[in-house]
């Protein structure tokens, strides 16, 4: 065997070994598990009855934008609504405005936005279609709409929503919200 031949064969070895401890090192880490930090932030929408088309009166959780839904882009692609109804501030959820979705919100009452760390599993606390009185110190869990994930499988996303504001005169809603990235999981904290 040639010097040149047995350096050849000492490469070969060489990347045989390293594909194979990254092989190793690959499988004691989870390929599916979604890596992310908390992530609080501050939105506000207006109710539905103002009459300003362009103000946004919904919010799609997982795109954290605020969205005004008479514009046709939207597409149903919103998690809830804004409405004022018999005298306070109240979500609506699209299925209360005819459009069809897993959207749903659960009222969890005295409690604090830290301590929400997981979506509620009892879908009886959840409303679906009726809307949902706002009220200062209470956190909303709230479950989106289905949208596809980073592979294309249908998701409902979880995420809270702690009222900041209501100001029924004016008709907004200035509130504080997180939501997890991870697919049909209820936890509402990044994995350790």
């Amino acid at each position: 065997m040639s010097p040149a031949s047995s350096g050849q064969a000492l490469q070969i070895r060489l990347a045989i070994v390293l594909v194979a401890i990254a092989v190793v090192v690959a499988c004691e880490e989870d390929p599916f598990l979604v890596r992310w930090v908390e992530n609080p932030r501050q939105a506000q929408i207006y109710a539905l009855d103002r009459g300003e088309l362009s103000r946004p009166t919904a919010f799609h959780m997982l795109g954290r934008t605020a969205v005004v839904i008479e514009d046709p882009t939207t597409n149903g692609e919103w998690d809830f609504a804004l409405d004022r109804q018999a005298g306070g501030l109240v979500l609506l959820l699209p299925r209360a405005l005819g459009v069809t979705t897993r959207a749903a919100i659960a009222a969890l009452p005295a409690t604090e936005f830290e301590a929400v760390r997981e979506a509620p599993a009892d879908t009886l606390l959840y409303s679906t279609r009726d809307p949902v009185p706002l009220k200062l110190g209470t956190v909303y869990v709230v479950r989106t709409h289905q949208q596809p994930d980073a592979y294309g499988q249908l998701c409902s996303y979880y995420g809270k929503v702690k009222p900041l504001e209501l100001d029924v005169v004016v008709g907004s809603f200035t509130f504080l919200y997180d939501i997890s990235p991870v697919c049909n999981n209820r936890s509402l904290v990044p994995p350790k």
